[in-house]
């Protein structure tokens, strides 16, 4: 029951978002609350279905890909941030939280072996690929903004650092700790 949930959940996120781009009228005629809602509940579905699942082990990944795991989702919460739009460093990255979001997929993929894992954030991974193709293709044409600055990008990312270590905290109490002890 629980990769059926899982997988449900992966889907739902898949749609969620998917929908503006496909059916655009439909989607500005159901409002911002009904895929909000989706969103919430793909989540949820995320969550308990790979809380449900049962461990199947694929690959045991060396303990060492915890410190790049971490690296790399500092790195995607840097993207994340508005560093893209008011910082200098991510000027010119047209879509700097699908970057990020990628970057925390695989970071993901790095540490967890388990069968749920790789359908979790496999299936996140492809969708922000699927995502920036999607996107590129119905909005071809780009131009950066103006460049902010480096002082922006070295607040966003001392934040960023801070975040981190709310939300290693905050995972570590929900399962297990992202920091090695």
């Amino acid at each position: 029951m629980g990769f059926v949930l899982l997988i449900l959940g992966v889907a739902l996120w898949w749609a969620a978002h998917l929908f503006k781009r496909v059916m655009p009228a439909q989607r500005a005629a159901m409002g911002k609350g009904a895929v909000a809602l989706a969103l919430v509940a793909a989540v949820m579905l995320m969550i308990f279905g790979y809380r449900m699942t049962d461990t199947v082990f694929v690959w045991s990944p060396p303990t060492f890909m915890v410190h790049i795991n971490n690296l790399l989702v500092l790195i995607a919460i840097f993207m994340m941030s508005p560093a893209g739009k008011k910082g200098r460093l991510l000027n010119k990255v047209r879509h700097p939280m699908l970057g990020g979001f990628k970057l925390w997929a695989f970071a993901h993929l790095l540490v967890n072996g388990d069968l749920a894992s790789i359908v979790l954030f496999g299936g996140l991974l492809a969708w922000a690929v699927v995502e920036v193709i999607v996107i590129n293709k119905a909005e071809p044409e780009w131009t950066p903004g103006e460049p902010g600055t480096y002082g922006k990008d070295a607040m966003f990312f001392v934040a960023s650092i801070v975040l981190l270590g709310v939300i290693g905290y905050i995972h570590g109490l929900v399962g297990p700790s992202p920091f090695p002890s």
